[in-house]
């Protein structure tokens, strides 16, 4: 496991996020050996991507003076922190502010590229794959699908009294993008939200056995 700090934040990056960034880097970008820079280039801009998107949890999570900690995993990761400590208006901040500073950051690069004429390069590839990643993240993370921010957001707007809600509208868009994942040949995409599919379906049986 690779750990480093980053503004007073532990940062875990745990084996298989790597080696998921690496496949999908390979899948896409790895038709000839000349090509394996753009997969550790691939590689790189997710992990700058997705380290962004849990600095902004992270760091609304300290400035509201409490502990935490980020955990880079195969699909993503998290920001830590203790259970049940923020009201609804204050964990609303914290899940908005992930995909809002990868957004912040995806926006001035995607204005560069849009209206300079870059010359073709590995850093130009590097930008455009930086863009892409960070603006496909952020959305998808914002999909009303609980555990996705989205879902989350959707939760602390409704409030656990109307828990069932939230998880009765994961499980529509959970399928929906299932569906627009295999119609666009994103199969992994389309098994992970199967698995959320599943999983607020039990949530939606039974509200108090989620955490």
């Amino acid at each position: 496991m690779f750990r480093f700090h980053l503004f007073g934040i532990q940062v875990s990056v745990l084996p298989w996020f790597w080696l998921t960034l690496g496949l999908l880097g390979y899948l896409n970008f790895a038709d000839s050996s000349e090509d394996i820079l753009k997969v550790v280039l691939f590689v790189i801009a997710g992990f700058t991507s997705v380290l962004i998107h849990e600095l902004g949890h992270a760091l609304t999570i300290k400035a509201f003076k409490q502990p935490t900690e980020i955990v880079l995993q195969a699909f993503g990761g998290y920001a830590t922190h203790p259970i049940r400590v923020f009201s609804r208006k204050k964990e609303f901040l914290v899940v908005a502010a992930g995909p809002a500073l990868q957004i912040a950051f995806a926006i001035p690069v995607l204005l560069v590229l849009t209206f300079f004429d870059l010359p073709e390069s590995m850093g130009l590839f590097f930008l455009k794959i930086f863009t892409g990643i960070s603006l496909f993240w952020a959305i998808l993370n914002l999909v009303p699908v609980y555990p996705l921010d989205g879902g989350k957001l959707l939760d602390c707007i409704l409030g656990p009294k109307r828990r069932k809600i939230t998880h009765g509208v994961s499980i529509i868009f959970a399928i929906l993008v299932a569906i627009f994942g295999l119609a666009s040949n994103l199969t992994i995409f389309s098994v992970l939200m199967g698995f959320y599919a599943v999983q607020n379906f039990s949530f939606y049986q039974d509200p108090t056995s989620r955490p």
